[in-house]
């Protein structure tokens, strides 16, 4: 049966496919760690007060990246170089979404319009991510490897969530509703391909290392496919929309220790 629950249990029981996933994901929120903070360094004047929260943001990122570490350093296992096609950061930012790390690496004041770009790229990314870990916090929240990770990181991701939805209605509040929804929609749309492109790309590395049979993973790639004609036509909308918190101010208090896994 293919489920979300049968595959990542496949991913979770190999140590070669469990390394490449913990290696991406490592790669992956280690690359928002180091972005977040950039970020926060440059705020302009004029909004200091965010600077704090997009800093507790990155912490959080590299939280997640050090957990990943940590479940490979608990099986013996050492990271892997990440498969260009599978890392979902760097092609975003080849296709122009978030801030460019060229733009991040000068050390020049960003911009409100700036922010907005960073917010509505970062509102997109982690509905991505939130959503993924609702499906894992529904099938392995209580397993006895995993389970303590998942749940940490679940909880950031739906903080990080709000946040941007907060910042962003604020931000439409003040008069750039216009450009926050164009950005927005951009994102979403180049974001669903990035994702499509890369989720195809992990499943065909799994498939080899897992000696999944040449029909399950034709089956997969539809599936991939089917969502991302899905996203393209109207998931889309639901990447764009912004909804104030029930939580208000998630990213306001002070970082969150990493638990130790290893």
């Amino acid at each position: 049966m293919l489920s979300a629950k049968s595959l990542f249990q496949e991913i979770l029981d190999n140590d070669d496919s469990f390394r490449l996933f913990c290696s991406i994901a490592a790669g992956g929120e280690a690359q928002g760690g180091w972005e977040n903070g950039r970020i926060a360094a440059l705020v302009p004047q004029s909004e200091r007060a965010l600077a704090p929260k997009i800093s507790r943001h990155g912490a959080d990122e590299d939280k997640h990246g050090r957990i990943f570490n940590a479940l490979m350093k608990k099986r013996g296992l050492r990271p892997v170089a990440v498969p260009p096609e599978t890392d979902y950061t760097m092609l975003l930012e080849r296709r122009g979404i978030g801030l460019a790390h060229d733009r991040l690496r000068r050390d020049e004041p960003l911009t409100v319009q700036d922010l907005i770009v960073y917010l509505s790229h970062s509102r997109v990314t982690e509905q991505r991510a939130a959503d993924q870990m609702v499906v894992l916090r529904k099938h392995f929240a209580d397993h006895p490897e995993v389970g303590r990770a998942v749940r940490v990181i679940c909880g950031d991701e739906d903080n990080h969530l709000a946040y941007t939805h907060e910042e962003l209605l604020r931000f439409a509040a003040a008069g750039h509703g216009r450009l926050i929804q164009r950005t927005l929609r951009a994102c979403a749309l180049a974001e669903a391909r990035v994702y499509r492109d890369v989720s195809l790309a992990v499943t065909a590395h799994m498939g080899r290392i897992l000696g999944w049979p040449k029909v399950k993973s034709a089956l997969l790639a539809a599936g991939i496919h089917a969502v991302y004609a899905y996203e393209r036509l109207l998931g889309w909308r639901r990447m764009v929309t912004l909804s104030m918190p029930e939580r208000r101010d998630p990213l306001g208090g002070p970082v969150t220790p990493a638990p130790e896994f290893a």
